[in-house]
């Protein structure tokens, strides 16, 4: 089957809607950033045959990402459903079984001059197939092989965008697609525009079945393997429909993603010119057949780098969706822009994506939206730059862990150990998708699922004990520890000296217990002011990185501030361990 682009060229009106308070920081609660409430409308693109009478439109139909085979959200929530109509004019929505019984109407009137039609269905219990119905007059749009299960959108950057046609074992994967029928993929088209748009203006795969072809359709274009392995994972797991949504451009920083209110929350300009960023790399152009990594980072992009052009294309179109849940696969672009605003650009897109979907859906969408992410891989190896672990510590807000306060209900797959230096994508682009998926998946089901005793990411320090007079620091882990390399420098102290403050050393690990790690501090002696693991661009080599859990899970990278306690006998002293700034040790 051969898909074609969708192109729909009505030129969409901009309208308010608002945001309810929420867990946003506090700029975004000025009044002046959230002008009056309606759901997301526009005027109707040409997907159905229509007359026009004056200003008005006569045409009935479902908006752009709604088709036959889709998945809608099934219950506690209900989905939203809209489309277009000849203003003023009643819309009957039906939901009908097989057989043609119905089993729900809902009616809607067009509003003018939008000539949009929303109505909320009813909360569905998973399952289908069903048929859903439009019918304004004598004309009615009928879509076919309707499912109710849960809807996931996945975002990112070309590490998500790499379909399964490019992953490892990619054969095996694509014949496995005929195997799961009720994971339902749909694609839009990268896209941008300088203001918020209503409907998507194209799409790349309309709602599909999955095969061999929509799956591997060609190198970074669809359908994304992070995003089929997690809905794969988690069917496995739910056995219901699980719909997946692709929204993802390679090449893009955090800033394209996001509203200005976000980028205002944190100080950014929302109008920096596309010529004054031009300089960064496109080191993750996915149209390169193959990527040295010895690529120079100053050259450009390859996708749009204006603040919020992606959010009004791509994003805002999609707000009245009911969503279960978000995948987000993106920071490498952030590694040479804005690196150190990360720490708050990302958790304030969390938030304000959080209450666009549960404003737009009309409190469908819960409010709290879990939300997965993929710690940065790898890149350069021996690359003295510090950037990639430094946006790996800001992808959690500088905590380490999540979820935490500043990202409550997030989930993180930590993907540090899975390198891949000869990958034909270049290194930034590893083919290991599936460890990728696996681990977010674990996330999702703990977090968004709730699924009790989960171990869903790798052991954490929870305290230090300073072993005075044979220089040894002894951390205790929060799980049981598998070590895999116990040679390689992984830790690092920041000592102080009469000539520097902060002054970085290896700490060899010189034991490993079942909870314990114990460094050698050397030349530092006592005076260890902070500590830090796995921070490197390439921290380790594949699934070698020094420490997992028993479930084989890393632990992930951190920088941990490690304080005098008053708790002391005789030669051994506690440390606290707190996250810390960087710019506290000159990083």
């Amino acid at each position: 089957m051969l898909y074609v682009r969708r192109e729909l060229h009505a030129a969409p009106r901009r309208v308010p809607w608002a945001l309810l308070p929420s867990l946003l920081p506090a700029a975004f609660y000025s009044s002046s950033l959230f002008p009056g409430a309606s759901l997301c409308t526009s005027l109707p693109p040409p997907t159905h045959a229509f007359m026009g009478f004056g200003t008005g439109w006569a045409i009935l139909s479902f908006a752009s990402y709604y088709g036959d085979h889709m998945v809608l959200q099934k219950e506690p929530a209900g989905a939203v459903v809209w489309g277009y109509g000849e203003p003023g004019a009643v819309v009957v929505v039906a939901v009908s079984g097989d057989g043609g019984l119905v089993l729900m109407k809902k009616t809607a009137q067009v509003k003018e001059p939008s000539g949009t039609w929303t109505t909320i269905l009813d909360p569905m219990d998973q399952g289908g197939p069903y048929m859903l119905t439009a019918r304004q007059g004598s004309e009615n749009v009928t879509l076919r092989d309707i499912c109710f299960g849960d809807v996931w959108l996945c975002s990112g950057q070309s590490n998500m965008v790499m379909t399964v046609l490019q992953i490892t074992n990619a054969s095996r994967e694509l014949a496995a697609a005929a195997h799961y029928p009720y994971v339902r993929v749909f694609a839009a088209a990268p896209s941008r525009s300088d203001v918020e748009l209503d409907d998507l203006e194209h799409i790349d795969l309309p709602w599909s079945i999955p095969t061999a072809e929509n799956l591997g359709h060609g190198n970074f274009t669809y359908f994304s393997a992070v995003c089929w392995l997690l809905g794969r994972y988690l069917y496995e797991a739910l056995r219901y429909p699980v719909g997946l949504v692709e929204v993802a451009w390679g090449g893009t920083p955090i800033e394209a993603w996001s509203s200005p209110r976000a980028l205002q929350a944190c100080g950014t300009p929302p109008t920096t010119k596309e010529r004054d960023i031009q300089f960064w790399a496109h080191v993750f152009c996915p149209f390169s057949p193959a990527l040295s990594p010895s690529i120079s980072p100053h050259q450009h992009f390859s996708g749009p780098q204006t603040p919020s052009v992606l959010w009004n294309a791509m994003i805002h179109p999609l707000l009245n969706m009911t969503l279960r849940g978000i995948a987000w696969y993106q920071g490498e672009a952030n590694a040479f822009l804005h690196t150190d605003q990360y720490n708050c650009t990302f958790p304030a897109l969390i938030a304000d994506w959080r209450q666009a979907f549960h404003a737009g859906s009309a409190g469908q969408t819960e409010l709290l939206l879990p939300f997965g992410f993929v710690q940065l891989s790898t890149y350069r190896q021996q690359s003295p730059q510090n950037s990639f672990a430094r946006l790996r510590w800001h992808q959690t807000a500088d905590v380490g862990v999540v979820p935490n306060a500043r990202m409550p209900r997030t989930f993180m797959a930590v993907a540090m150990d899975l390198c891949d230096e000869h990958s034909p994508y270049g290194s930034i682009h590893p083919q290991d998708k599936q460890n990728v998926a696996h681990r977010l998946q674990l996330g999702a089901r703990a977090v968004a699922y709730g699924e009790k005793n989960l171990v869903f990411q790798g052991p954490f320090p929870t305290r230090a004990v300073l072993e005075v007079t044979r220089a040894l620091l002894n951390i205790t882990y929060s799980q049981q520890l598998v070590w895999h390399r116990r040679d390689m420098p992984a830790f690092e102290v920041c000592c102080s000296s009469p000539v520097s403050l902060c002054r970085w050393l290896p700490a060899p690990m010189v034991a490993v217990g079942s909870h314990t790690v114990t460094l050698a501090l050397g030349g530092c002696g006592t005076l260890v002011l902070a500590l830090r693991y796995a921070w490197a661009e390439w921290p380790c080599e594949y699934q070698s990185c020094a420490l997992y859990n028993t479930q084989g899970l890393p632990a992930p990278p951190f920088l941990l501030e490690t304080l005098r306690s008053s708790s002391r006998a005789g030669e051994m002293e506690l440390l606290r361990l707190r996250p810390s700034s960087l710019l506290a040790w000159g990083i």
